[in-house]
């Protein structure tokens, strides 16, 4: 499986924060969704908390403790997989609401939502997504192993072209392991010295400890409105 990292960032390297209702933003912000379609892919990786901002329905609801619950296997909504395009979801233990097993995001095709689990995520919230035919991988214990999650990606949905597109910690995550293939940045020629905001790569406590990653660039190219695309592959030690 393919797999690129696409990300707009600012000229600090930040994901998030006042820098993209910036006027020199725009240009940046445009050229980023214009070229998620260069790379192809049917598949788009979020983390919980870029999901909680602006794709899931906020968290979960308070769940039933007791009940006939499903067992915790994967499921795949056979109607959903027939959709073509997805939204995967990372959320370990289980606590993102959603309305539906749809989203459509103005400007973009309508996606069938698939949940990355790990057992922490409970039967009711198993049930939960079931109902509303959300289809859910499990691939972890306790902390999400991507590299079985790919697997199952490509087996059970035929996804053979990925987009991981943040936070931090999920692209720190796929990228100590490995399994990045191609680093895609747009850089909006703004700064923001914001301290709390998130950068391209968060190495999360819960994750082992991993040194630093080296990139090899594939190619550098001007935009419209002083925005830079840089292209990177992961150089191999």
């Amino acid at each position: 499986m393919f797999t690129v990292c696409h990300m707009l960032t600012s000229l600090d390297g930040k994901i998030d924060g006042d820098f993209f209702s910036a006027p020199g933003a725009v240009p940046a912000l445009k050229a980023y969704g214009e070229l998620r379609g260069f790379y192809g892919c049917p598949a788009t990786l979020y983390g919980t908390t870029t999901m909680l901002g602006g794709y899931a329905d906020g968290p979960a609801p308070q769940l039933p403790q007791a009940g006939d619950f499903p067992p915790k296997e994967d499921y795949i909504n056979q109607d959903g997989r027939s959709v073509g395009n997805f939204i995967v979801s990372v959320d370990p233990k289980g606590n993102l609401g959603f309305s539906s097993g749809t989203l459509e995001k103005k400007g973009r095709p309508a996606a069938h939502v698939i949940e990355a689990l790990t057992e922490e995520a409970s039967p009711s919230y198993l049930a939960y997504l079931k109902k509303r035919g959300i289809s859910y991988l499990f691939a972890g214990r306790e902390r999400l192993d991507c590299a079985l999650l790919l697997q199952k990606l490509q087996v059970g949905f035929g996804i053979e072209r990925l987009m991981v597109a943040g936070g931090g910690v999920v692209n720190w995550s796929f990228l100590q392991e490995g399994l990045i293939d191609e680093l895609s940045l747009i850089v909006a020629p703004v700064a923001d010295g914001n301290t709390t905001s998130v950068s391209i790569f968060e190495q999360a406590d819960f994750l082992p400890p991993h040194g630093p990653v080296s990139f090899a660039l594939k190619e550098a190219k001007p935009l419209d409105g002083n925005v830079l695309w840089l292209r990177y592959t992961i150089t191999k030690s």
